[in-house]
């Protein structure tokens, strides 16, 4: 990029002084002012070269270097950082038939739009369209400067097709940009499909894509998975080919995307891993694309869970509601004195231990670690006939009589015949007490 450079700080040499034999100044006056900004651009005042331009047209509006002093124009505000101003002059130049002849002076002033449309925050159309022609035109221009050799020109063209062809991708997606900015979800959305269409490596099209369909993912949640797709896409793209700067690809979307597909998804890494590999080979997810929800997760595994062990499955409905902030209402009203479906639990405890009344049941998961706590107390409408074994696993059905939020316990009244797999043994009668017979003594 030092050609360019090197072109860009040379205008005012190569533009006036270069001599063009049709033109002639009016004036001595003409010629005066024209010195003046000679001075300005080789001390490299713009801001006072723009003052002594202005001076220039005004006593001078139909000067025959009227087209040179209006490249002149467009360098001095670049150089000023007023790019918008220089967008505005250099699209009078563009507007007419034919470029200047010297090619310097036409790489002047289509790199001067293409590099500075990236720093006008909000661009008009008319600058947008603007900056598209100039960008076009570069991308194209194959007419070396004068005196430069052709393996400089070769690289000098190749960084200038990179410039345009950044400016393009940015007038692309600048509308994406503009109604994101504005909160318009659908017209960010549009833009940016249209961009990513026409652009279809580039990572801030894939970016802005995605940002539109996370936006409207909060009204549509299906969008999500497309919303995932297109980070997946501007995190793994090649920065280079996507033209964007690889430290703001690592600092900003790649962490971004993996927050949001663990908050969406849960934690993943193959997943992840799989996503971005696949959002590499298209611009747009293939047909039937999803990503599940870590609810849809959790439910899917849940009914896979109840089909398995559906006493437990049932048991941890019916615990979930009765936990609920309404858990007393929902007793009240769905569970007590109705009949419940068999349950699988525990046995803890046994009152009294031989031919019991009561039974405490515990409710244990596959995932369960330790013994967990009793939840169930059965009420037998009589005892059971013998010593039931603590520890075994029993099913039954009974119907709720009462509940306890704290400590947790549901009470149920059932009778033996209702209580399977109950492990008896015979209750051994417990040894007299010897007593000392009475002597008389």
């Amino acid at each position: 990029m030092r050609f360019i450079a090197l072109i860009v700080l040379c205008a005012i040499e190569i533009e006036v002084a270069g001599g063009q034999s049709p033109k002639n100044y009016k004036d001595h006056g003409e010629y005066e002012l024209y010195s003046e900004v000679a001075k300005d651009f080789s001390a490299n005042n713009s801001s006072k070269a723009l003052t002594d331009l202005d001076r220039w047209s005004e006593k001078y509006p139909d000067s025959e270097f009227k087209d040179d002093r209006q490249l002149l124009y467009v360098q001095a505000y670049s150089s000023a950082n007023q790019m918008a101003k220089a967008i505005d002059a250099a699209g009078v130049v563009l507007s007419k038939d034919q470029l200047p002849s010297d090619s310097a002076s036409v790489i002047r002033l289509l790199y001067a739009v293409v590099s500075g449309i990236q720093r006008v925050p909000d661009a008009s159309a008319q600058q947008l369209a603007i900056a598209a022609k100039a960008a076009h035109l570069l991308e194209n221009y194959d007419v070396a400067p004068e005196g430069v050799s052709a393996s400089v020109w070769a690289s000098t063209r190749a960084d200038l097709r990179l410039s345009a062809r950044a400016a393009l991708v940015y007038i692309a997606i600048a509308p994406a940009s503009r109604a994101t900015k504005a909160n318009d979800c659908a017209g960010a959305d549009a833009a940016a499909m249209k961009a990513i269409e026409e652009f279809p490596e580039s990572v801030q099209a894939a970016w802005f894509l995605a940002t539109a369909e996370v936006c409207l993912a909060k009204a549509e949640p299906a969008k999500a998975s497309f919303a995932l797709y297109e980070l997946a896409r501007a995190a793994s793209l090649d920065p280079v080919k996507g033209m964007v700067d690889s430290k703001w690809q690592q600092t900003n979307v790649i962490p971004y995307l993996a927050r949001a597909y663990t908050q969406f998804h849960g934690d993943d890494p193959k997943g992840l891993k799989e996503l971005k590999e696949l959002s590499v080979q298209s611009p747009l997810p293939p047909a039937g694309f999803l990503i599940k929800s870590a609810e849809e997760i959790a439910r899917a595994q849940e009914e896979d869970f109840e089909n398995q062990n559906p006493e437990l499955g049932l048991w941890m409905k019916i615990k979930n509601a009765l936990s609920a902030s309404d858990g007393e209402h929902y007793f009240e009203s769905e569970l007590k004195d109705s009949a419940v479906p068999q349950l699988k639990g525990v046995l803890v405890e046994a009152t009294p231990e031989c031919r019991p009344s009561q039974l405490r049941v515990a409710i244990r998961f596959p995932k369960d670690t330790q013994n967990p706590r009793p939840e169930v107390l059965l009420k037998l409408e009589k005892p059971l006939t013998g010593r039931p074994e603590i520890g075994a696993e029993i099913r039954w059905t009974g119907v709720p009589r009462a509940f306890s939020k704290e400590p947790f316990l549901v009470t149920m009244e059932t009778e033996p015949a209702k209580i399977e797999d109950v492990r008896l043994s015979t209750c051994q009668p417990k040894p007299r007490k010897q007593t000392t017979p009475n002597t008389g003594r």
